[in-house]
């Protein structure tokens, strides 16, 4: 049972909140019941399990958790003030998972007969690249496509608990822009292209064969080089006097003309 919060372990636990040191530990942080169930269901192992006993109530998950410990897996008990030092909410069950990293690469998306991807370029904040996720697992999206130089990682616990877990079910890939361009066109995938320099609204181009989506950032919008790599470039008509929506809302405009184009 560790109690005091200035011990070693606890202290390079909570480090694992700076993508630095998540990076160089290739280790990610997982809280909350939800996310830590979806992520054992998607047969994730963490390399340890620090738990709280009295704060652990979902006995579904102890067990699923207890298994791993007798498989391997780390578990180590912490006082209830050490848990709410991790935690980054205090409803979180009782439980904290250290999650390895896993393999982001362009060839580990799954090859459909139909495919549908949605590319995220230089996403600003966790909150809207996991709120994306959730939307993409909702839609049925084949991968999520992370490019540019953003600070934002999908590795972020933020992300994490933003995507309710939804990360762990919704492959997901991080490439360059004139890469994945690349791994695209050799697969003969429409690159559509959301900007507001668009002249044709998204719902006048046809989208039910093989369909990529490229959204870019809400402050900087999409690049030229990414521009310059898409097929086709749509707006989503607005009518008020806010120039923008907010990145997931408007990737979820997107995303589901897909869905009702190919009458799913």
């Amino acid at each position: 049972m560790i109690s005091s919060l200035q011990n070693g372990r606890i202290k390079q636990l909570v480090k694992l909140n700076n993508r630095r040191q998540r990076d160089a530990a290739r280790l990610t942080l997982v809280e909350g019941e939800r996310e830590v169930l979806r992520a054992l269901a998607a047969g994730v192992v963490p390399t340890a399990v620090f738990v709280c006993p009295e704060l652990l109530t979902n006995q579904e998950m102890a067990a699923q958790l207890r298994q791993l410990a007798a498989r391997g897996t780390e578990w180590v008990e912490i006082t209830t003030a050490v848990f709410q030092k991790i935690a980054y909410r205090g409803e979180s069950g009782g439980v904290v998972l250290t999650v390895p990293y896993w393999p982001t690469r362009l060839t580990d998306l799954p090859q459909t007969a139909n495919p549908f991807y949605i590319v995220v370029d230089n996403v600003e904040k966790p909150g809207n690249l996991g709120a994306i996720l959730r939307t993409a697992d909702a839609a049925g999206v084949d991968g999520v496509i992370v490019t540019g130089d953003s600070s934002t990682d999908i590795f972020n616990p933020n992300v994490v608990r933003a995507s309710l877990g939804t990360l762990f079910h919704v492959p997901v890939a991080v490439s360059g822009v004139k890469g994945t361009a690349v791994w695209l066109r050799q697969r003969h995938i429409q690159i559509i292209a959301a900007t507001p320099a668009g002249q044709t609204s998204y719902t006048n181009v046809p989208m039910h064969g093989p369909v990529a989506i490229v959204m870019g950032s809400e402050a900087h919008g999409l690049g030229d080089d990414w521009l310059a790599q898409t097929d086709t470039h749509v707006v989503i008509p607005m009518h008020g006097i806010a120039d923008s929506l907010n990145l997931s809302t408007a990737t979820a405009l997107l995303l589901y003309e897909v869905v009702r184009q190919r009458g799913q």
